[in-house]
């Protein structure tokens, strides 16, 4: 594992390049934000945002996007992979919230897993963007980084978000889950890292480097 003056270095350098990381799913309210992250569960963000601009146009609130029924919101989500599973928890959690939460999105992660189709991943990421929490939401791609750069390594999804919670700095942890992912998405990627580009090499313990 890397020292705690490499991942200081790690993130500060990220910060200096990006200091206010975005997710890149496009939403217009905490709603539309869960929803998205719902669908993008093995599926890519370019392709859940193609979705959803229309969907969100007609469906911005729980009990919009209810009314929809599941007929509705399958046939804007079609292109999606996993869309009939998807859809029908997008209209469960609707329910859901329109029915039990009075519209309003839960604040804690024990409130949003109990929501259908959400797991401590997309409840974590809603936790951070809208709420504003330190949290992080292990995907592949912090998964493999965790383990591939030497920051967390894990042999789950959880081993490596509790490693890189104990281990980044707290002032950090606010944009850590968008800087780990967006590096991961863009230059950590599976198959050929571009290890030439990595404003992060020198610190990084990836033996097969792609130079």
């Amino acid at each position: 594992m890397l020292s705690a003056a490499t991942i200081n270095k790690i993130f500060a350098t990220f910060q200096k390049l990006n200091p206010e990381p975005k997710t890149e799913l496009n939403y217009t309210n905490p709603f539309t934000l869960l929803v998205a992250v719902v669908l993008s569960a093995q599926s890519t963000d370019a392709g859940v945002n193609r979705a959803t601009e229309k969907l969100f146009q007609v469906a911005d609130n729980p009990a919009a996007m209810a009314a929809l029924g599941l007929a509705g919101i399958k046939k804007h989500i079609k292109t999606i992979g996993l869309f009939n599973t998807k859809a029908a928890n997008v209209l469960a959690l609707s329910k859901t919230l329109r029915d039990a939460y009075g519209g309003e999105i839960p604040r804690t992660r024990e409130g949003l897993e109990k929501l259908p189709g959400v797991g401590r991943k997309t409840a974590n990421v809603v936790m951070n963007v809208v709420y504003g929490e330190p949290t992080m939401a292990v995907d592949t791609h912090i998964f493999r980084m965790g383990n591939r750069i030497g920051l967390a390594p894990g042999k789950t999804p959880r081993e490596v978000e509790d490693g890189l919670m104990r281990v980044i700095p707290k002032k950090y942890m606010q944009h850590a889950h968008h800087w780990l992912i967006l590096h991961g998405r863009y230059i950590c990627t599976a198959r050929t890292p571009k290890c030439r580009e990595c404003p992060i090499m020198q610190w990084c313990e990836y033996p097969d480097k792609n130079l």
